[in-house]
């Protein structure tokens, strides 16, 4: 199998990798998770979803192998950062930064024509057949990947890549014939005695001998999927540090990210208009007024500012929610 590098990269990808294994090597791993109800309030992780996962076969019965692609966004994060260090308007809330990359759109829409376009020309080439995976499919997407030899597990349960960190999406492609591909080796682990991820989360959500995340004390379930204001969040639950749509920050602190930060040279990005409204609404103005426009705003005015951006997953709802829980935290601090 011959790639056009160049071709890949006007896609942003930053690496692939190849597999005919369909059987995920951590399914004994994850099944304990979810009958250990740590998977919980994500019930798409479990039931017909959950036996799907068993097997690339269950998902797709022609599957003979994969390819498997890393999307890079740290140069979105990287510029993020730089934004809340120098931006004197910054408001102090965080927005998962993935949110902001590919140009701020839904990455699921993006990815998934750049997946068909590598899986037209694969078609073209090789007269197979394509299936392309996200991770809105039941497949253990970062198992896949570490069978394509992309990266190992970090403590943190990110996919960690030893020259791209863990700022990036995976996308595959099932492929109903097998490649004269060779295979790599699956990543040894390169975490060692570090535990930064861990002691880092403001929730204690990471378990770092399982490797696993207890969804209902983790930051990005609480600001993503726990849409309803009547939510009741984990005792644990602190968002003090101004996540309001996911945390980057177990990431934020794995030395190697910070590796590719130190090591790679980002072209900066110049902010288009749909980041701008982005970043404008919720993080370079006062919290009060971010508050009080999202209170009197309709829900229907909200998916059209924010259509096919990331927001829309949560609503106006779950943002209001999370608004709301940030500032009645800093004013428990304060009194």
């Amino acid at each position: 199998m011959k790639w056009d590098e160049a071709f890949l990269k006007d896609l942003d990808v930053v690496d692939y990798g190849y597999t005919e294994e369909s059987v995920p090597e951590s399914l004994d791993h994850y099944n304990q998770w979810v009958e250990s109800a740590k998977h919980t309030p994500l019930q798409y992780l479990e039931g017909d979803r959950q036996d799907k996962r068993q097997d690339l076969k269950n998902h797709w019965s022609e599957f003979q192998s994969a390819v498997v692609f890393l999307f890079s966004y740290h140069p979105t994060h990287f510029e993020l950062q730089e934004l809340m260090k120098n931006n004197p308007a910054w408001n102090g809330l965080k927005v998962a930064s993935y949110t902001l990359g590919f140009d701020g759109g839904d990455y699921h829409n993006l990815l998934r024509d750049k997946l068909t376009k590598i899986g037209d020309q694969l078609k073209s080439q090789y007269e197979l057949e394509y299936k392309f995976t996200l991770d809105t499919h039941p497949v253990l997407e970062r198992d896949l990947a570490m069978r394509a030899g992309l990266g190992w597990f970090g403590k943190n349960s990110m996919l960690i890549n030893r020259r791209e960190g863990s700022f990036f999406i995976i996308g595959s492609l099932l492929l109903n014939k097998k490649l004269e591909y060779s295979k790599a080796a699956v990543e040894v682990d390169h975490c060692g005695q570090c535990n930064r991820c861990a002691e880092a989360c403001p929730t204690e959500a990471i378990d770092p001998v399982t490797r696993t995340i207890n969804a209902k004390d983790c930051i990005s379930t609480f600001t993503i999927e726990q849409f309803k204001l009547e939510t009741t969040p984990s005792l644990k639950m602190n968002l003090s540090s101004g996540e309001i749509f996911g945390c980057d920050i177990c990431q934020d602190v794995c030395p190697w990210n910070k590796r590719v930060d130190r090591l790679q040279k980002f072209e900066r990005i110049e902010w288009n208009d749909n980041h701008k409204k982005i970043l404008d609404f919720f993080m370079l103005r006062p919290v009060e007024a971010l508050s009080s426009e999202l209170e009197s705003m309709s829900g229907g005015e909200f998916e059209r500012r924010f259509d096919k951006t990331s927001f829309s997953r949560s609503g106006k709802r779950g943002l209001l929610k999370n608004i709301r829980f940030y500032i009645k935290q800093k004013l428990d601090i304060l009194s």
